[in-house]
């Protein structure tokens, strides 16, 4: 008789590709990512389907391309029915639960396929979120935005309003531990453990965030930054608050902030796996680490996703395969090969329509993966091979072609065979394309780029407005409304 199949997920939110110690980041401190590496695949050119949340999960969750499943934002707006992986592996007889942050775009509180779900998402939601419950009955309660301060301090590092023991990060790692250790071993199981950081707000608690007080790597900033900019990275540029030039002291902190965020996490996830080393479960178990997408984190003045320069496009991928030696995989992949991959592992069947590939099934290779930010006249693709990549932007209708890596010049050539061949695929996936949700509008970039645009987008806790306008004293208000504020600011 088989053992049986046991399957831990750990996931991060807007974590680079290149963040991990062991895989080349001198700067990161990530003692337990480091040894899953020495004992994991390694996939080093693994992409995001989609540079954003929403879509990149929803791809993870039904094997499926933007194109596929219709999500190319974080809109409700999609083709895709059913519970994907997760009600597979509940249907096939696995135990299954999620812990932490899921970003579904239908019904974000819904199980989705699981059995049961832990829940804490980015905003709180004192009806349907544990996490935020748990903290309304400590001490805490009057800690509105735990997970940082957003909106016009998104992007500014910021100490956490919480001690580390009931920290939004350590919430998650505390009950993986406990679902673990009630973890029946005689049963299948499938664990998803999510973290939102280090997606900003960059909040880490005291005292993690002096763990990277030295000196880090400036931004990569090449000359031509803006020849290699589409639409979408203008508007990381001016959302994200970067618009009145480039302070390398807030950047270096920012980035200190944003390492501090994934030291904290590493350690959480060292917690995690001690408890399946001391159940002897360890050998025995599929564990996988990736995040949704990356972050500019300064590179090319940009902040944020929404691009598909590596930076944000290009994700780490860690997978411990039992009775699998670990080996250093160069060829391209995408999260949309995970359902296979674990389906397969699980002895499960795949669903008839699936864009993915089973990760360690020889003869199942492909040239390309692709990726997807928007669509209609806004839309952004990439179709991305293990040494080069084109990529399309509808709004500036033009293309950029980079076989050299980080990105620093722009080598499309309408006449190159190579050019012409990514073009070709890259043009068949966005005739594929099923998303819902046109973005039609027709942009003047010479206009755009004269007279570009500063967005302030307010995302307040709407759920418990009234509680934080409840703590100040009569005479005293606060603007928590959710609001759009545009200003123009000329280029200098």
């Amino acid at each position: 008789m088989s053992e049986p199949k046991r399957i831990l997920f750990l996931m991060t939110d807007q974590q680079r590709w290149d963040t991990i110690h062991a895989l080349g980041c001198e700067n990161a401190i990530t003692p337990n990512l480091d040894r899953l590496a020495a004992e994991a695949a390694v996939f080093e050119n693994c992409y995001t389907p989609a540079p954003v949340c929403a879509p990149a999960r929803l791809s993870l969750y039904s094997g499926l391309y933007p194109a596929g499943h219709g999500s190319c934002n974080n809109s409700p707006d999609i083709v895709y029915t059913g519970d994907g992986l997760y009600g597979m592996l509940t249907a096939g007889g696995f135990d299954t639960c999620a812990v932490g942050k899921m970003h579904y775009i239908r019904d974000r509180y819904a199980l989705h396929g699981f059995q049961r779900r832990i829940t804490q998402e980015e905003l709180p939601d004192p009806v349907n979120d544990d996490y935020t419950r748990f903290l309304m009955n400590t001490e805490y309660r009057d800690v509105i935005d735990y997970n940082g301060q957003r909106s016009e301090m998104y992007y500014i590092p910021q100490l956490s309003q919480l001690p580390q023991r009931v920290h939004p990060t350590q919430w998650i790692g505390d009950r993986t531990v406990d679902v673990l250790k009630e973890l029946d071993p005689a049963k299948p199981a499938f664990i998803f453990s999510s973290f939102i950081h280090p997606h900003p707000p960059f909040a880490p608690p005291v005292p993690w965030n002096k763990l990277h007080r030295r000196e880090m790597d400036p931004p990569f900033v090449p000359e031509n930054s803006r020849d290699l900019m589409t639409y979408h990275n203008y508007h990381q540029n001016t959302y994200k608050g970067l618009s009145a030039g480039a302070d390398y002291h807030l950047l270096t902190q920012m980035k200190n902030f944003y390492y501090s965020c994934i030291s904290f996490v590493d350690y959480q996830i060292g917690r995690i796996l001690d408890v399946l080393r001391e159940r002897e479960m360890y050998d025995d178990t599929l564990i996988i680490f990736t995040s949704d997408h990356g972050e500019m984190l300064g590179d090319y003045l940009c902040l944020g996703k929404r691009t598909m320069l590596d930076a944000s496009a290009k994700v780490p991928l860690l997978v411990k395969y039992p009775g699998r030696a670990p080996e250093r995989r160069r060829e391209v992949c995408s999260l949309v090969d995970l359902m296979p991959t674990i389906l397969n592992y699980a002895g499960l069947p795949l669903p008839e329509r699936l864009d993915g590939q089973d990760l360690f099934t020889e003869d199942n290779r492909r040239e390309v993966v692709y990726s997807q930010f928007s669509n209609g006249t806004t839309g952004l693709y990439m179709a991305a091979s293990n040494h080069d990549k084109l990529v399309y932007s509808a709004a500036d209708r033009r293309f950029w072609y980079f076989d050299q890596y980080p990105e620093r010049e722009d080598r499309y050539d309408s006449q190159s065979s190579r050019c012409r061949e990514l073009r070709r695929l890259l043009e068949n996936y966005i005739a594929s394309d099923q998303s819902l949700e046109q973005d039609d509008r027709v942009i003047d970039m010479d206009q755009y780029r004269r007279d570009y645009r500063y967005r302030l987008v307010k995302q307040d806790s709407v759920n418990r407005k009234e509680d934080e306008r409840a703590l100040l004293p009569p005479g005293y208000d606060i603007d928590v409304d959710i609001v759009y504020t545009w200003k123009r600011k000329k280029e200098q």
